[in-house]
């Protein structure tokens, strides 16, 4: 019963072992489904499974009937329009970060966002190359691609001195292995995998783009300078290519030079103040348009290609390439590095998807996602795009600009299509730099993010290091291996959480059924010989043997050692009751001999698995109290603990091996007169044990009690009944029902005899 006073309530219910509510609250006999039932399930069909199956599989056909023509089509258009532009600027920049020409950027803006506008659940992202995505593929590119020292057997000689050849050779690789990433993607939605980014925290997203944003300042350094770098794949790769650049700084083109960093600063500029005034501008400024516009023009009137020797984009075909068949042999080299791509162009996207979901409140589905971001890169590989995600910077233009939907995505691929077909010869005298100053101008908010360690460093620090660990490893292994490690460190760290857990000691506070840490609060009352212990970690292989010593820190002895000596000293009793040298009076023993000492031999045969068995005194003419004094010579450590609570309230699993460890530790503690009793616990974990035959004469399974409280009124009831006056036959036909007075006490319900026990 539960009674409401004021803002305070009083609960009158008995008290609660696990054992005793289960008599009184019989559980539901529920059958669970098996592998077959779930099978059954999958393979069933109907009319309502199969139009759920179409509606989750095709998003457009929920959102597009549903469409407000007069209120979101013209913001859609506008926002169509600026998200093209942006998209058009970026595949021609990131197309740089994969070693092809940058006309093939294009077909990574364009043929990606048509597949999502039919397949995603996001209505706010845009579609398309991502700087980080461009690396990892640009990383393998370089590494499968021959250079003037090394032979590729797939390639000739003679194409390999070809650059045309060398260019389609790159784009090759860079197809295929967008469109096995892409495969792995859709295999991951279809089997329901979805899940797998759970993997990947914010802090390692974090530091990992962070890091890549380096990647991506250093490899433009190239492009800005216009100098020739060999390219690097293997760990240090970063610091080599510096190397490479600061030892041919004297070549540098100083007409790049200048034109990148003009660019870079108007750029930062333009966007700082896009960011500070966004609530007054109705758009942002497209400084990106603005600026290629203007490079554009100016390369091409002062004529900057023959007159100062830069590097422009070139030749853009107009039009589509017919679709290329993926190459076997890379297929073969690059599935751990498709993989690495797949899962991180998958988080990155559904991450932003995610913000923006939340914000608009409209639900989206991490399997479809995974779908449909395949797809589309499958789509985009067999058209010789490179892999794509959501740039951050774009999906934000998409938004702040007014888009509701991905018809605003499908303006921006019109617009790129534009650019393909028609007016992609006017952007030929861009200069590469502007595209590296371009690009980099994006990175400003990746880089920003270096701020987030002295904020994780105060939320939590496991965070704070995992950020560093991944920034770290990414930037000196790569992209890459800097990923696997970065996952891998990750888990370790979650290991460590749970193999070395903070446990600690617990109180009750203000007199209540509340328990919390002693060392928090001062209003703490502590029942004398009772201790309550919390692990707050799952208990396995890897952790029991740390549980084991914090808890023996706790209770400030080892209850092995305890019970081996008092064995021992058992063993000695035992001697000089035999020899009638031990008297015993009601004051205690009394030995009539000065000392008694243990022969070198027998003292070799006191062996350790008898001193570790339990205490056996039925032989003996009388009771021995340990914590009395003892005969001459007879030391054992006294211990005022009769009683431990183990709060496993958070321990949500436990395996075999710290199965038997726990085992041993309630057996230490129950030898030596201690009863333990564990809180907390859900009926699977006893359901558990119980299968495992976890319990004997020694572990009863009647040490369970559903909470803390339940097992401290039981403590306190078994002691005050084992010293009180009945006689057996009223103490075991009555009823005890005990619960907590305002002021801290308890007050027995149902008995004739009041106890007021005070913590």
């Amino acid at each position: 019963m539960i009674e409401a006073i004021g803002n305070q309530y009083v609960v009158a219910r008995p008290v609660y072992s696990a054992n005793a509510f289960g008599e009184e609250h019989k559980k539901k006999q529920r059958r669970h489904k098996t592998f077959l039932d779930h099978l059954k399930q999958c393979c069933s069909c109907s009319t309502q499974k199969a139009k759920r199956i179409a509606l989750s599989s095709f998003p457009i056909a929920s959102w597009l009937p549903a469409y407000r023509i007069k209120e979101w089509l013209l913001s859609d258009i506008v926002s169509g329009i600026s998200t093209g532009m942006v998209a058009v600027l970026q595949g021609l920049a990131f197309a740089l970060l994969v070693t092809v020409p940058p006309g093939y950027g294009l077909y990574a803006a364009f043929f990606p966002v048509i597949i999502y506008f039919f397949l995603g659940t996001s209505r706010h992202i845009s579609v398309g190359p991502f700087p980080v995505l461009s690396m990892m593929v640009g990383a393998v590119v370089v590494r499968l691609t021959p250079t003037a020292d090394t032979a590729d057997p797939t390639v000739s000689n003679s194409s390999v001195g070809n650059d045309s050849a060398l260019d389609d050779h790159k784009v090759m690789v860079a197809a295929t292995v967008t469109i096995l990433s892409g495969i792995i993607q859709m295999l991951l939605g279809v089997l329901k995998l979805g899940f797998v980014v759970i993997y990947l925290s914010e802090s390692l997203i974090s530091g990992f783009t962070t890091a890549a944003a380096v990647h991506v300042l250093v490899s433009q350094l190239k492009f800005m300078l216009q100098l020739t770098v060999p390219a690097h794949t293997d760990p240090f790769s970063l610091f080599k290519v510096l190397i490479s650049v600061f030892s041919q700084i004297e070549k540098t083109n100083i007409a790049d030079l200048v034109t990148s960093l003009v660019i870079l600063f108007v750029v930062f500029v333009v966007k700082e103040i896009n960011q500070r005034y966004k609530a007054k501008l109705p758009v942002p400024i497209p400084i990106e348009l603005i600026m290629t516009v203007i490079a554009t023009g100016v390369s091409y009137g002062f004529d900057f290609k023959n007159r100062f020797k830069v590097a422009v984009i070139g030749e853009m075909k107009s039009g589509f390439q017919a679709p290329i068949t993926p190459d076997a042999q890379t297929l073969q080299d690059t599935i751990g590095d498709c993989f690495g791509i797949a899962v991180v162009g998958f988080a990155v996207a559904f991450s932003v998807a995610s913000v923006y979901s939340l914000k608009y409140d409209y639900p989206i589905d991490g399997n479809q996602e995974l779908i449909a971001l395949g797809v589309s890169n499958i789509c985009g590989g067999l058209f010789r795009g490179f892999a794509a995600s959501t740039a951050l910077s774009r999906s934000g233009v998409q938004e702040s600009t007014g888009g509701k939907t991905q018809i605003a995505g499908l303006i921006s691929a019109i617009i790129v299509l534009i650019v393909i077909l028609a007016i992609g010869f006017l952007l030929e005298p861009l200069q590469k730099s502007v595209l590296a100053a371009l690009a980099l101008g994006n990175l400003k908010g990746m880089l920003m993010q270096f701020t987030e360690i002295r904020r994780l460093w105060r939320k939590d620090k496991y965070d704070c290091i995992i950020w560093i660990m991944t920034f770290i490893f990414a930037v000196v292994l790569g992209l890459g291996l800097g990923l696997a490690a970065s996952v891998a460190f990750q888990l370790l760290t979650i290991v460590f959480r749970t193999q070395f857990p903070k446990c600690s000691m617990l109180a009750n506070v203000g007199r209540s059924n509340i328990y919390k840490n002693r060392k928090d609060y001062s209003d703490i009352y502590e029942p004398e010989g009772v201790k309550i212990f919390r692990c707050p970690s799952p208990l396995y292989f890897a952790n029991i043997g740390f549980f084991k010593r914090k808890l023996i820190d706790a209770v400030g002895f080892s209850p092995l050692r305890i019970l081996r000596k008092r064995n021992k000293a058992l063993k000695k009793i035992r001697k000089l009751q035999k020899k009638g040298l031990l008297q015993v009076t009601p004051k205690g023993f009394i030995c009539t001999v000065d000392c008694v000492k243990d022969s070198d031999e027998e003292l070799d045969n006191d062996k350790i698995e008898e001193l570790d068995q339990p205490i056996n005194t039925t032989d003996l003419p009388f009771q021995i109290d340990w914590n009395a004094d003892l005969p001459v010579n007879i030391v054992v450590p006294k211990i005022s603990l009769h009683s431990l609570i183990l709060d496993f309230s958070a321990v949500s699993f436990l395996d075999v091996s710290s199965m038997r460890g726990l085992k041993t530790i309630l057996q230490e503690f129950i030898r030596i007169q201690v009863d333990v009793y564990i809180v907390g616990t859900d009926d699977d974990f006893i359901e558990k044990l119980g299968r495992c035959e976890f319990f004997d004469d020694e572990v009863k399974d009647s040490i369970f009690f559903l909470t803390i409280h339940d097992a401290v009124l039981h403590i306190l009831m078994k002691k005050d009944y084992s010293t009180s006056k009945f006689n057996p036959s009223q103490e075991k036909g009555a009823k005890y029902d005990f619960t907590v007075n305002t002021n801290g006490g308890l007050r027995n319900r149902e008995c004739q005899v009041s106890v007021e026990t005070k913590f």
